[in-house]
């Protein structure tokens, strides 16, 4: 039965699921009495909605603390191995695949590296396949208790009623590629378990938004710094983040030219990929066969030496250079959305901001507008570089939350009649 409001008794009791199981995974344990007031529940019903949650295996007890005058008080916290997802991060060098239970604690990964021709379509799917059964089997966890398998890729992913999620990933050479169906149609996963696929640099701003430097902040922007460059906005209006292709925002007229094929995209300067290419260009020498990582510490290495050594005038110039490309394009974004906040992350960004942070801060102020960039922060992401993996898995997880703490139950075939409706509405749940 639906309320004036539009919401049924289930939506009220999903609701108020969502709200006790959400407030004990990031702010828990907490006993009963505490969850009232954190929640806006009244205590009959958070009685209520912990007895449902501990019958289904969710809450387990935590201990207990002492009371007023009264009998001390059972704490509750969300049971780990409840639940378990799958994060996958398609990256420029390598997929990674790690299982965590429902808490996000690690319980096994698994990496195939990638070589420059590694971004062939059915090798990743083989990968991403592979990889899943791996983490499974090495945790010894049966496919059917997974929430789901969450993946970050590159480029733009699009959400289609008939095919799932599309990814067009240009600087990659994917063309509309059904990431989703091409799982699916060769998975060994039971048909409940879902795919949630999603933009890398968005998967990144998940994670930093939930566990890392983001929290609390209600307008911010998480950058991605790789071989590419992706950004993830999070504001009011969107506050599960959305991707935006910020590393193809033009910064240079007739400039290089970008993996996209454009002239004078940001990624054409401040991606790693290119940063290494003009170091080259300009006389220096990345290690041969070296993978971007290793290739990158050195040129890093080469303008910074320890000991007090003779930096590389050319590795330090393009450094320098490449930061006051990052800072105006941070500018752009602090121009065009305002934040609170902007988190740099990914390998390069973290491998790099070490050294150029500060300089980085210095060339954002200097091209934004005044008033805005007197109020934004630029920090590095806290969650270190397994973050898009960790964001990947928040988005099962978050579907998880947003259901209850109830998996997905198998489509119909059929539209139910409209009396099995009704009693299903009114059922408890």
């Amino acid at each position: 039965m639906a309320g004036r409001n539009g919401r049924t008794v289930r939506d009220l009791r999903r609701a108020n699921r969502t709200a006790v199981l959400q407030r004990l995974y990031f702010d828990g344990p907490l006993s009963r009495f505490e969850l009232g007031p954190a929640t806006g529940l009244s205590s009959g019903s958070v009685s209520n909605v912990v007895a449902d949650l501990v019958a289904d295996g969710l809450l387990e007890e935590a201990g207990s603390v002492d009371s007023d005058g009264g009998r001390p008080r059972t704490l509750l916290r969300v049971a780990p191995g409840s639940g378990h997802m799958i994060g996958v991060d398609v990256g420029e060098t390598r997929v990674r695949i790690e299982l965590f239970d429902l808490t996000l604690t690690e319980l096994a990964r698994a990496e195939r590296p990638l070589t420059r021709q590694g971004y062939d379509v059915e090798g990743i799917v083989g990968h991403i396949r592979d990889g899943v059964a791996e983490v499974l089997a090495a945790a010894g966890v049966a496919p059917e208790q997974l929430l789901g398998v969450g993946i970050g890729v590159p480029g733009i992913v699009e959400h289609t009623p008939d095919r799932g999620a599309v990814v067009h990933g240009q600087t990659i050479g994917w063309d509309a590629v059904p990431l989703e169906e091409l799982l699916r149609t060769t998975s060994r996963l039971p048909g409940a378990v879902r795919y949630f696929i999603d933009n890398g640099a968005k998967t990144l701003g998940q994670a930093e938004m939930w566990f890392g430097g983001g929290r609390g902040a209600r307008n911010a922007i998480v950058v991605l710094f790789g071989s590419g460059v992706g950004a993830c906005l999070v504001t009011p209006e969107v506050d599960n983040g959305r991707a935006v292709e910020w590393g193809h925002l033009t910064v240079r007229v007739r400039g290089r030219r970008c993996r996209c094929g454009a002239l004078g995209c940001l990624e054409a300067y401040a991606g790693a990929e290119s940063l290494l290419d003009r170091w080259r260009e300009k006389g220096g020498q990345p290690p041969r066969g070296a993978d971007e990582e290793t290739a990158l510490t050195a040129m890093l290495a080469a303008a910074y030496p320890a000991d007090d050594g003779t930096p590389d005038p050319v590795a330090l110039a393009v450094l320098e250079e490449t930061a006051e490309y990052l800072g105006a394009g941070l500018s752009d974004l602090i121009n065009l959305f305002q934040p609170e906040r902007i988190l740099i992350g990914g390998w390069a960004g973290l491998q790099l901001g070490a050294r150029f942070l500060p300089a980085v801060r210095r060339h954002a102020a200097s091209y934004a507008l005044r008033h805005p960039a007197q109020k934004v922060t630029v920090d590095l992401g806290r969650l270190g570089p397994d973050a898009v993996t960790v964001g990947a898995a928040i988005l099962p997880l978050a579907d998880f939350f947003a259901r209850g703490g109830r998996r997905p139950e198998p489509a119909p075939e059929g539209p139910h009649p409209a009396w099995r409706t009704a009693l299903e509405e009114r059922a408890p749940h």
